[in-house]
């Protein structure tokens, strides 16, 4: 089955419009998020309805979890607790209880699910051979899904050998047939690794492969909603550079 992985929306509207768009036109036959469909951004029903839509399993993130009430506002920076903030204000009863309502953690196809680790499926950054050593220790399954960092990377693990693990660009492709792996899709609404598309994985869980994806969209469009909703100016402005 050809799986679309998408992760960190962060209610940018104008992105995860424009990846649908490019799983679409590449036939996945399913779409699997791994969290933080609102945080950040100005658009986070619409985001929200999208995710309801066109996802076959959509996990909670941090961010979605803070908007619910689950995890604690004062966990986050002082422009991410502005967002959850006015998030809350914003968004449709309706759409509040769909966040509540989704974990962070899940199974499909016998692939773990998790926002941020198998360790810490809610606030840990695996950014690190180390780290995701650690992560695979702790794993159930041989192939674990995870976002949170906003950076697109694989860790691979042979049996019996090191942890390797390398950032993850445009039209890079993985095997991941054999051996032990951690797969981070990168960021929709959000990267942070310097190219400042929209990005997304496709997964082929018949012959194994992880192909990496980035798509154009208006990033002047999204940018200009966030001010306009009177959100922190820098939240705006990271969006031009990928960080």
């Amino acid at each position: 089955m050809r799986v679309a992985i998408i992760s960190d929306i962060h209610a940018n509207r104008h992105a995860f419009e424009a990846v649908l768009a490019d799983i679409e036109e590449r036939h996945a036959a399913e779409v699997w998020c791994l969290g933080d469909v609102v945080g950040y951004g100005a658009d986070p029903d619409a985001c929200v309805e999208l995710a309801r839509a066109h996802t076959a399993v959509c996990l909670a993130g941090n961010h979605d979890l803070a908007v619910t009430g689950e995890v604690p506002i004062e966990d986050f920076s002082r422009a991410a607790s502005g967002a959850v903030r006015w998030t809350q204000e914003a968004m449709e009863p309706a759409n509040v209880e769909y966040l509540a309502s989704l974990s962070p953690v899940g199974e499909r196809e016998q692939i773990g699910l998790f926002h941020a680790s198998p360790r810490d499926a809610v606030w840990e950054y695996v950014l690190s051979a180390l780290l995701a050593d650690l992560c695979l220790d702790a794993q159930q399954q041989r192939v674990c899904l995870i976002g949170h960092s906003h950076v697109a990377l694989s860790f691979e693990r042979a049996s019996g050998g090191e942890t390797h693990g390398e950032t993850r660009p445009a039209g890079s492709e993985a095997s991941v047939e054999r051996g032990e792996w951690l797969l981070n899709p990168g960021s929709v609404g959000q990267p942070r690794d310097g190219d400042p598309r929209a990005a997304w994985m496709l997964l082929d869980t018949e012959s194994w492969t992880a192909a990496f994806h980035r798509c154009e969209y208006d990033i002047g469009g999204a940018a200009a909603a966030i001010r306009d909703a009177g959100l922190p100016g820098s939240l705006a402005e990271r969006l031009e550079y990928g960080q």
